[in-house]
C-alpha cells in the first residue's frame, strides 16, 4: 500500500502536537471528490484554533489539519465530472487535511488553478480570496464608486479584498501596521493607506475621506468601536475576524442604521460557490488575481509557520506550507 508525508495531531495542544510521519495512508477519493497531489498547503489562523482545541467544533483525533491546497489531480470520483487528471487547482477545505502529500477534497470546494499563478499562490487562493468574495459580493452586495475600508488589508484577505474591490469599481482604502504592509496595500492598488498602529489615524480616515460606506474588519474584536464611529448612514461593517468577545455601544448603530454581518466563506452555498469559482478563474485570467505570499516552509515546520500566522508582527500576504521538500 503506498504510503505518504502528512502532519497527524493526535491531542489537542501546543504547536508541539504537529507530528510529521513519514508512513501515513494516501486517502482514495469519494465518488463527489479528487485526489490531490499537493504542492503547497496554506496557513490559516483557524488552523490553530483547532489545533488548540479551542474552536467551535473538534475534528476526530488523529487527523491532519489544513484546509487551503494547491497542486495536480491525482485521481477523481466516479460521479466527478469537471476535473481530470492532470489539472491544475486549489480548493478552500478538504477532506483528509491539507498539510500532507496528497489530500482529497469535495469538488464544491475546488477551483482551476491558472497557469500564470504557481502552486504557493495557489495554496493562498481558497481562503482568502473566496472570503473577500463572499464579504464584498454575496453578503455586503458593494455596489461601483462606494468606498471600502480594508482594516488590515496587507494579510492575505486584505490583499485579495483590494484585489476583487477595485475588481469591483470601489474606492479602496487600506491599513496596515508597517511600512512595508502600507507599501504592499499601496502596491495592491488601494486608493489611500493608513498606518493603524499610528495615533489619529481613524481621524485622518474621515479628514480623507468623511466616511466609509463599507468596512471588512480583520480585527473586529479591536476594531468594531473605530469602523462604527467611520462607517456612513446605513453603512456596513462585515467581520471577517475576531479573536474575543467585545463590548460596544449599539445606539451608534441605531443613529446611523448601519450594520454589522458575521462572513464565513464556508458557510456559502454550492450555487454561490460555483460563481466565487468562476469569478476567481477569471481573475487569474485576467491578471488581477495576484496572491502574495509571505513566507514559505518546510513541511516539518507546520509548527513554526502555525505559530508565525497568530504572533506575526505585520502580516503581508499568505504563510505556505511546501509539501514538497
Amino acid at each position: 500500500m503506498p504510503f505518504m508525508r502528512a502532519i497527524r495531531i493526535s491531542e489537542f495542544g501546543g504547536t508541539e502536537k504537529l507530528k510529521l510521519q513519514t508512513k501515513v495512508d494516501i486517502p482514495t477519493p469519494g465518488r463527489d471528490e479528487v485526489l490531490i497531489k499537493v504542492s503547497a498547503a496554506g496557513i490559516n489562523p483557524v488552523d490553530t484554533y483547532i489545533r488548540s482545541g479551542t474552536f467551535s467544533s473538534r475534528p476526530g483525533l488523529p487527523y491532519t489539519p489544513g484546509f487551503d491546497a494547491a497542486g495536480i489531480v491525482e485521481d477523481v470520483g466516479s460521479e466527478v465530472t469537471e476535473f481530470k487528471k492532470g489539472d491544475r487547482v486549489y480548493t478552500l477545505q478538504t477532506v483528509s487535511g491539507a498539510y500532507a502529500e496528497y489530500t482529497t477534497a469535495k469538488t464544491t470546494y475546488v477551483g482551476h488553478l491558472d497557469e500564470k499563478l504557481t502552486f504557493n499562490q495557489g495554496a493562498a487562493i481558497g481562503i482568502p480570496y473566496c472570503t473577500a468574495v463572499k464579504a464584498l459580493h454575496f453578503r455586503d452586495q458593494s455596489r461601483p464608486a462606494e468606498t471600502v475600508l480594508i482594516h488590515g488589508a496587507s494579510g492575505a484577505v486584505g490583499i485579495a479584498s483590494v484585489q476583487i474591490a477595485k475588481a469591483y469599481g470601489l474606492r479602496v482604502i487600506g491599513t496596515a501596521g508597517t511600512k512595508e504592509g502600507m507599501d504592499l496595500v499601496e502596491k495592491t492598488g488601494a486608493d489611500l493607506v493608513f498606518n493603524h498602529r499610528e495615533e489619529g489615524y481613524i481621524q485622518a480616515i474621515q479628514d480623507a475621506v468623511g466616511g466609509v460606506d463599507i468596512v471588512l474588519e480583520m480585527l473586529a474584536n479591536v476594531n468594531l468601536e473605530k469602523d462604527l464611529d467611520l462607517i456612513n448612514f446605513r453603512g456596513r461593517i462585515m467581520v471577517i475576524g475576531s479573536r474575543r468577545s467585545i463590548k460596544f455601544n449599539p445606539r451608534v448603530m441605531m443613529s446611523k442604521e448601519s450594520t454589522i454581518t458575521g462572513v464565513s466563506a464556508f458557510k456559502a452555498t454550492e450555487a454561490e460557490f460555483r460563481e466565487m469559482h468562476s469569478l476567481l478563474r477569471a481573475g487569474q485570467r485576467l491578471g488581477w488575481l495576484k496572491p502574495k505570499i509571505s513566507k514559505v516552509y518546510p513541511l516539518e515546520d507546520a509548527g513554526t509557520a502555525q505559530h508565525d500566522v497568530i504572533n506575526n508582527q505585520g502580516t503581508l500576504g499568505k504563510l505556505v506550507l511546501d509539501t514538497t521538500c
